[in-house]
């Protein structure tokens, strides 16, 4: 079950010594409710609401991205990476910075699905082979709207930089209104 919603009151239920949270929700989780109440165990998450970005945008990251490609004269793959690595936002597991390892001799650039940035932390094997330490950079497709608004407005930035024409003003002006973020620079 999965809705929005804000949390109500807190309490202690003095004899097991356990929490309970109420919480407001917004949709009909009725039904959800009745499938559920009656398990043992359930997994609960309960975060900040950040409204989903459409895939339009997702979508005008891409067209930009291989737009300065081509101006750039390289692959879409290592723009993408480039991009990302600037605007992007880093992967988090369980509070911490994702970091691989990989072999340094490896163009991550041209990954066209591992976006990686490359830290200063290396280490040789006992066979001589160079081995460095990256972070990982989360995909686009996975972006908030507020990640998303931040990373197409510096790459619209770029684009523009290199001469390359982006969406028009009146087509910028729908995607803010139905994205509900404004991402062109004043």
């Amino acid at each position: 079950m999965e809705c929005t919603g804000k949390l109500g009151g807190l309490s202690i239920d003095y004899a097991s010594g356990r929490q309970k949270i109420e919480i407001e929700v917004n949709e009909d989780v009725r039904a959800e409710y009745d499938r559920l109440k009656a398990k043992d165990k359930l997994s609960v998450n309960i975060v900040q609401y950040r409204a989903k970005r459409s895939k339009d945008a997702n979508s005008y990251f891409h067209v930009l991205a291989g737009k300065m490609a081509d101006v750039l004269k390289t692959s879409k793959p290592y723009m993408k990476n480039r991009l990302l690595r600037r605007y992007g936002q880093y992967e988090i597991i369980n509070g911490h910075l994702w970091e691989m390892t990989m072999r340094d001799d490896i163009d991550v650039d041209e990954l066209e699905h591992i976006h990686l940035s490359p830290t200063s932390k290396t280490t040789v094997n006992t066979n001589g082979v160079l081995f460095r330490s990256y972070l990982v950079i989360a995909g686009s497709h996975t972006y908030d709207t507020a990640q998303m608004s931040y990373l197409i407005e510096n790459t619209v930035e770029e684009a523009k930089e290199l001469g390359i024409e982006t969406a028009p003003p009146e087509e910028i002006r729908r995607m803010e209104e139905r994205w509900g973020v404004k991402f062109e620079k004043a």
